[in-house]
């Protein structure tokens, strides 16, 4: 087995070469970026040429870190069957995976007790949750949230909340809501005569990028019986996230946000609620004794540990990633991350702010400026755009075609949450347009530029320029739309 393995499945590897350089430095605003592949690949413009990728598209899915790519290149070799096999490979895989665990449930600073499921993303985990839920379970959900938390909550009694202006109203639409609730037959687990219920809320935006106050929104929850589960997909790639400090009940992610593209994601937190519910899937892995009846049928004993709901052939690479993320990430040091992001953030607004045809989309506004008092930053790099006398398909698909930036353009899983912020305000068509709206009612939606540890200066550079000559001189190709897709016209 190589160094370079043995380093990686320690819980607590040495800072690897090219994370010390990337972190090094007095001013950590100018940090090197983190090393993450793709990051020279050349791409051709409609106009002639070739240009180096600026990838800002990070809160789709984020480019895989190098160092990931490395450790998962040097396992590979080794892979083998997790808990199924005495041979040497499987019990090194077995040790890897389990290893991982305890990587993930320290990164995310979580309590003794707490469990770590891996899953296959935020979308997973957080169905995997509601799958969980106590009988008579009240689910509470702002209509700001992301799909994946706004949707899988199946039969339990949903209760969506408007979306607020302010963190202060945030917190007061929460704390009326479960004042709200009604009394139930029985106790909850908190002891209270009114059913459980669950607070469901988004660490950051992948909209506007704007961070939401969860620790505030988690003392009202607990103040009134409730549990609250944090969607950290937009968060633990650009924050540092403290089970602990912020005492939510769980904490859900996915890998390929966090520069961990393998297919996997995270569920941890309290054990009660998983520990009672019937496995999430049904299989090996999750039994831990089975039994022929007499009657015919089989009797089953499930695990009571994260295995519960981890049947099958577990993505044992996925996992390893997403523990080598957590690794590099921790090494590198989020007060550098932070203030180097914030650096970049600040960048894109103040060029974009001298665009009068340009308005950028925010949930809370002037209450939450780019670096409020303290340096304390309000918004990961994630922002939202329109353009005046554009429909952001078009304008996004000449910012790839025409200046190789790749950018999002649409409603971003959020539908609810963007036509709030758009209005009934109807887009120009621009020369073509992706047909979203209903029968009836305006075309919507938005521009999405995001960015993270691996972004180097130069893109977010190229792409301030790029929306303003956008903006003064036009589009210089004819484009056309093609399966509901903007693309350059041949």
């Amino acid at each position: 087995m190589s160094a370079r393995l043995n380093t990686a499945t320690a819980p607590a590897a040495a800072p690897s070469s090219d994370v010390a350089v990337a972190a090094a430095g007095s001013d950590p605003c100018c940090a090197e970026p983190l090393p993450v592949l793709g990051r020279d690949v050349t791409v051709p413009l409609v106009t002639g040429g070739e240009v180096t990728y600026a990838a800002l598209d990070y809160a789709a899915s984020a480019p895989a870190l190098q160092r990931v790519w490395d450790d998962v290149a040097a396992y590979a070799p080794y892979y083998g069957s997790v808990h199924r096999g005495a041979g040497y490979l499987s019990q090194l895989s077995t040790d890897l995976f389990e290893n991982s665990r305890v990587t993930v449930a320290d990164f995310l600073d979580c309590r003794e007790g707490d469990q770590v499921v891996f899953t296959r993303s935020t979308t997973d985990s957080l169905n995997l949750l509601a799958s969980a839920l106590p009988a008579d379970c009240r689910v509470f959900v702002f209509e700001t949230e992301h799909h994946a938390s706004l949707l899988p909550w199946g039969d339990a009694r949903v209760t969506y909340l408007n979306a607020p202006r302010t963190h202060a109203e945030a917190v007061r639409t929460l704390e009326e809501a479960l004042a709200g609730r009604e009394p139930s037959p029985r106790s909850s687990s908190w002891g209270d005569p009114i059913a459980p219920a669950l607070v469901c809320v988004t660490g950051a935006s992948n909209v506007t990028g704007e961070l939401w106050p969860v620790k505030e929104l988690a003392e009202v929850a607990h103040a009134h019986g409730a549990r609250i589960v944090l969607d950290a997909a937009q968060l633990a790639p650009h924050h540092a996230v403290s089970v602990r400090d912020l005492d939510v009940d769980w904490v859900a992610f996915s890998g390929h946000k966090l520069y961990a593209p393998f297919g996997s994601g995270v569920l941890a937190g309290r054990a009660d609620w998983l520990q009672e519910a019937e496995p999430y899937l049904a299989g090996g892995g999750a039994s831990r004794k089975v039994a022929r009846r007499a009657d015919g049928g089989v009797d089953v004993e499930w695990h009571t540990t994260p295995a519960r709901h981890e049947a099958g052939s577990p993505n044992v690479i996925g996992v390893y990633s997403i523990a080598s993320a957590c690794k590099t990430l921790t090494e590198a040091g989020f007060e550098n991350l932070v203030a180097r992001e914030q650096h970049l953030v600040d960048r894109v607004l103040e060029g974009l702010a001298t665009v009068p045809e340009v308005k950028v989309l925010s949930l809370f506004g002037d209450e939450s400026p780019s670096r409020p008092a303290r340096g304390t930053p309000t918004r990961v790099g994630v922002i939202s755009f329109v353009v005046e006398g554009w429909n952001s398909s078009h304008f996004a698909a000449a910012l790839s075609a025409e200046y190789g930036i790749g950018v999002r353009d649409g409603l971003f899983c959020a539908h609810p949450l963007v036509r709030t912020l758009l209005g009934s305000a109807p887009q120009d068509p621009g020369e073509c347009g992706a047909p979203e709206a209903q029968p009836g009612e305006a075309s919507l939606n938005a521009i999405r530029v995001s960015f993270g540890a691996g972004t180097p200066d130069e893109h977010v550079e190229r792409f301030v320029g790029a929306v303003k000559e956008l903006v003064r001189e036009g589009a210089k190709w004819r484009y056309r739309t093609e399966d509901g897709r903007c693309v350059p016209a041949v």
